[in-house]
């Protein structure tokens, strides 16, 4: 959604303050040197002061031995913020675009179930030539596919509808992730049970105790819908829909049904609870979007943001921009509160429907000022301002925000959220 009063991006070219340039080679000149000039502090740590010297010297004593299965650092501490519905991912503390599965998001309507994977079954029934009943063994034979992908939660943000809420991009954003996802394709599987012509949608269901369901329109999820039974290289997590999920590229989350046990194909939507009494977006007249599927494009400065505390000098700005339609094609950085902006770098590799890492190389000059970043997708579709979307939307839904995030630091280097 562009608005009409949207600024055009500005050029490369484009004037900064002086003080705001980054030399980048000038820096790393002097970056080096500054590594060097401290290098026989790693040689010697007998050198460093009493304070930095550690207990036990690690060249002096051997370390522990493999483990069945691996630990972080006992000094890494990053976790999620857990709720008795949700838990959000710390991007301000990850590298990189693919989450750990352990940091995962979750998003859950009544709890984790305990399943075992030898005795689930996937049915699907409905308008098909075959109803057929699948085990996880039977679908682990098939073809599969791996790929890279975000998952977001449709409520990500959704606070932010009624002003600055979130203290952290943890507490704004941290109901999406990415992860490497493998599975079969929903498409070969289908195939199996014979697709009825006159079937149009799907009913996708879960095994937990809400007996989690969407409706879902049949040719879009045919594409490039999989089943998946495989996260960053191992099995699913419980919390991520153990041992089976339905992960459709780009969409809310929510359609996105885990403990994965039936599908149903109809000539129409289902229209149960999920999609009536829920995610629908209240529109300004009293209307409500249904079925809103894609997740539009956004992005988001994870450092410095919320929380953070920064000092005058060279600073990399980082982010995370990710589009439900495709490909990011740009983002944009603007450090005077939206004035002018400027390209960021985008970090290979650039993906669809994928958390793209963006950065941006600034000098802090110490006064107080607004940072901001926007992206476009694939399609043409600029990440709108906060009034552009409330003019189009208003401010009554929970869901689908992805306006503009402004992060406001202030001249004694704290970093706060901020809307304008």
């Amino acid at each position: 959604m562009r608005s009409p009063d949207q600024e055009k991006p500005v050029s490369p070219e484009a004037e900064a303050p002086e003080q705001e340039r980054v030399d980048r080679r000038a820096w790393l000149v002097s970056a080096v040197s500054a590594v060097a000039a401290t290098a026989s502090g790693l040689i010697a740590p007998s050198l460093l002061p009493a304070a930095e010297q550690n207990d036990t010297d690690p060249t002096r004593v051997p370390g522990h031995g493999p483990s069945p299965y691996g630990a972080r650092a006992s000094t890494e501490t990053a976790r999620r913020l857990t709720t008795a519905t949700h838990s959000l991912t710390p991007h301000q503390s990850l590298h990189g675009i693919i989450t750990p599965s352990a940091l995962h998001f979750e998003r859950h309507h009544n709890g984790v179930p305990a399943i075992d994977p030898d005795r689930h079954r996937l049915l699907i029934h409905g308008l098909v030539e075959r109803p057929l009943v699948f085990s996880m063994a039977d679908l682990t034979r098939f073809p599969s596919v791996t790929r890279m992908l975000f998952i977001e939660c449709s409520g990500n943000s959704g606070k932010e509808w009624e002003g600055p809420h979130g203290k952290t991009v943890q507490d704004t954003h941290g109901l999406m992730s990415t992860s490497e996802w493998t599975g079969v394709p929903l498409a070969t599987v289908l195939t199996e049970a014979g697709v009825n012509p006159d079937a149009a949608w799907v009913l996708a269901e879960g095994s937990d105790a809400a007996a989690m369901t969407r409706s879902l329109p049949l040719a879009e999820v045919l594409k490039d819908a999989l089943l998946c039974y495989g996260q960053n290289g191992e099995a699913l997590r419980p919390e991520q829909g153990y041992p089976l999920r339905l992960v459709i590229p780009g969409w809310e989350g929510n359609t996105c049904i885990k403990w994965l046990r039936r599908l149903k194909l109809g000539t129409a939507p289902f229209m149960t609870r999920e999609e009536t009494s829920r995610y629908t977006d209240l529109m300004p007249d009293g209307t409500a979007r249904q079925f809103s599927f894609a997740m539009e494009a956004k992005s988001v400065i994870t450092s410095p943001s919320g929380g953070h505390q920064i000092e005058p000098g060279f600073v990399e700005i980082r982010g995370l921009a990710w589009s439900g339609r495709g490909v990011v094609t740009a983002v944009e950085v603007s450090i005077d509160n939206g004035r002018t902006w400027q390209p960021a770098r985008l970090q290979e590799p650039v993906l669809p429907q994928c958390h793209t890492r963006f950065r941006f190389d600034w000098r802090w000059n110490g006064k107080e000022t607004i940072l901001q970043s926007r992206c476009t997708d694939e399609t043409g579709y600029v990440q709108p301002a906060r009034a552009a979307l409330v003019a189009a939307r208003g401010v009554h839904s929970s869901y689908h925000y992805n306006a503009i995030q402004s992060w406001k630091v202030t001249s004694d280097g704290r970093v706060a959220n901020v809307q304008v």
